[in-house]
């Protein structure tokens, strides 16, 4: 039995007979078999014809109440299968909900309705299924009007969604709304294009569990709102794509969108390799001039130190200091002269030049 598209009993043809028509028949039978000598051919023969025999009233009451009661008996208990339960109406009001198993009723006031629990129902969206099969068959064409939705970019986007759902309180699945499936259909379609159109193309794009997920629970708490009686399973968002008009030009802008980011991660690769060099050259450069401000300002500080103490001592003692400077100007300087030249100052005529340099070095060298 198809549990899927499982409607409410309003306006549905209940399979086979009511008790009370079974009945009726049955009487039926049971006066043309004593009227007619077990239903013949050939037409009813009555009493009073010659041959014919006599039919006794009372036999035709006793078997016709044998056969009422056994029939009362009969529609007195019904069986609930496993994954099932029984709504009873008595004389057309809800009385009580039975679980699976053996029931009783009261014959000809109570009605039982059959409400299947455990089987998953689904209603698919922007596609239907065809076949099912080792390879399943989708059919998209036809149904765009229900996948085509706007983002708040003014983006046209198609969405193609199953909703999974069971029923959760059979008394209100059967009479709380007319038509399950086709209120599940339109409150998924409701939820799901505010959603969208609160969001922008990319956002649906890289979002779809997150919208899944919003989507489930607001369905849900609209059903519930509504009495539906059915619990929401899941939310699948199948397939979220532009409409297929649009696919080369979306697909052109995200092959620039994806050059741009590489372009981006390119320049801040450059930028975290380059600008902590360049600060470090000019850190270096800042510590570096830093030392060499505070040696020149030591060097220039210690040379006045030596500059005033000098001073102080050639104030006490001219002849003294002048001739120690003398002498350490010259400690400091002789040596780093290659050529000498002695000349007396008494001599007025030319003076031959003593080679000091070349003393101490052998001829040839």
């Amino acid at each position: 039995m198809a549990w899927d598209n499982q409607q409410p009993p309003w306006g549905q043809r209940k399979g086979g007979q009511s008790p009370e028509e079974q009945l009726t028949a049955l009487i039926n039978k049971v006066k043309r078999f004593f009227e007619g000598g077990g239903g013949s051919g050939g037409g009813s023969r009555n009493s009073d014809e010659p041959g014919g025999p006599g039919v006794n009233p009372g036999t035709i009451a006793t078997v016709v109440g044998v056969v009422l009661v056994g029939l009362l008996l009969f529609s007195s208990f019904y069986t609930i299968r496993p994954g099932e339960q029984g709504v009873v109406l008595r004389l057309g009001k809800y009385n009580k909900t039975t679980n699976p198993g053996l029931n009783f009723k009261i014959p000809l006031m109570d009605v039982v309705h059959k409400v299947d629990m455990e089987s998953v129902r689904k209603e698919q969206f922007g596609f239907r299924t065809r076949t099912v099969a080792d390879r399943t068959q989708y059919q998209k064409q036809g149904y765009t009007e229900e996948s085509l939705m706007l983002t708040s970019d003014r983006n046209v986007i198609d969405m193609e969604w199953v909703v999974q759902y069971r029923v959760d309180d059979p008394y209100h699945f059967l009479f709380r709304i007319r038509d399950i499936p086709q209120a599940v259909r339109d409150v998924s379609e409701m939820t799901l294009r505010r959603l969208v159109g609160n969001m922008d193309f990319d956002g649906v794009l890289e979002g779809r569990a997150l919208l899944a997920d919003a989507m489930a629970r607001e369905l849900q708490e609209t059903l519930n709102r509504y009495e539906s009686g059915v619990r929401i399973i899941t939310v699948q968002l199948q397939d979220v794509n532009p409409p297929e008009p649009v696919k080369p030009a979306f697909n052109e802008v995200n092959e620039a969108d994806q050059d741009m980011q590489r372009l981006i991660n390119e320049a801040e690769e450059i930028y975290n390799r380059e600008v902590p060099r360049a600060r470090g050259d000019a850190r270096r450069t800042v510590e570096e001039a830093r030392g060499y401000m505070t040696e020149r300002v030591n060097l220039a500080q210690g040379e006045t130190s030596r500059f005033v103490a000098l001073l102080e001592e050639y104030g006490q003692a001219r002849e003294v200091t002048r001739q120690r400077l003398y002498l350490e100007t010259m400690q400091r300087v002789l040596p780093q002269v290659s050529e000498v030249v002695v000349i007396d100052k008494e001599q007025k005529s030319l003076l031959p030049l003593l080679n000091l340099g070349a003393a101490g070095k052998t001829p040839g060298q």
